[in-house]
């Protein structure tokens, strides 16, 4: 039965970076993606990045909400005000939707820990199945494992592409690729436990599984991506709600960047 995922993108070209071959994956396999752009960066870069990132969700097969206005998420804003903005965004959406997918709440950005702080609290009313993936921050415990292929990862390229503004600001289609090919080679022991045998494949993304029992949050147990049956009753009873919840490295020193 097709399910309805919703990715939390806090900025526009994070939906095509955080777990872009995943989400390409559970749209070719007639799940219904939608992509919250919660901030559209600098108001001076509204106009440009919200038709990038139109023009990348079009490329993907995505469906695209911004939020209005957009989330003002940059380091000198008020990233308590965002935060809870966005849960009653969430709120809402959150009742037609099988997934939610988004950064981490120690991603090491400000602006995306503010959006997986807000996904945390709502998930944690609601029971969603939540997936993490991680940029700026390694995830200390991912549990789904990702597998893909070269042809998915020029689809992802392209997706990409559309960012012009932010690609020719960063390299960020080496960084896709490289990312893509460590976690497929530190991927399963990183996963299943140092010995493990690697995954077949040549690129990978990686993604912490989550679920909310009885107001705390457990961890999957570690799994292969089946993109055709993506939501099988969660195996696991680790508890995650400690590091769900813990102050993170930016909020304990202050946010570097903007």
């Amino acid at each position: 039965m097709p399910l309805t995922v919703l990715h939390l993108a806090p900025h526009p070209d994070d939906e095509a970076i955080g777990a872009i071959c995943t989400l390409l994956a559970l749209r070719d396999a007639g799940h219904r993606v939608i992509n919250l752009a919660c901030g559209l960066g600098r108001p001076d870069q509204h106009a440009r990045r919200r038709a990038e990132v139109e023009e990348a969700c079009a490329r993907a097969g995505f469906e695209l909400v911004v939020a209005e206005p957009p989330l003002a998420i940059s380091r000198a804003d008020d990233l308590d005000a965002a935060q809870e903005r966005l849960a009653g965004i969430l709120r809402e959406l959150v009742e037609d939707v099988d997934l939610v997918v988004s950064p981490s709440p120690h991603d090491r950005h400000h602006g995306h820990e503010v959006v997986a702080r807000a996904a945390r609290d709502v998930l944690r009313e609601t029971g969603t199945r939540w997936w993490m993936w991680g940029m700026w921050g390694e995830l200390p415990l991912p549990t789904l494992f990702s597998g893909f292929s070269e042809e998915m990862l020029d689809r992802a390229q392209h997706v990409l592409a559309a960012h012009a503004g932010e690609v020719a600001r960063m390299d960020y289609p080496t960084l896709l690729r490289c990312r893509a090919a460590t976690s497929r080679i530190l991927g399963s022991e990183r996963i299943w436990g140092f010995g493990a045998d690697m995954r077949p494949g040549l690129f990978a993304e990686l993604l912490t599984e989550a679920e909310a029992r009885e107001g705390d949050y457990v961890a999957g147990e570690p799994r292969v991506l089946d993109s055709g049956d993506p939501l099988p009753p969660l195996a696991g009873d680790r508890p995650l709600g400690w590091w769900l919840d813990a102050p993170s490295c930016t909020q304990r020193a202050g946010p570097a960047g903007i």
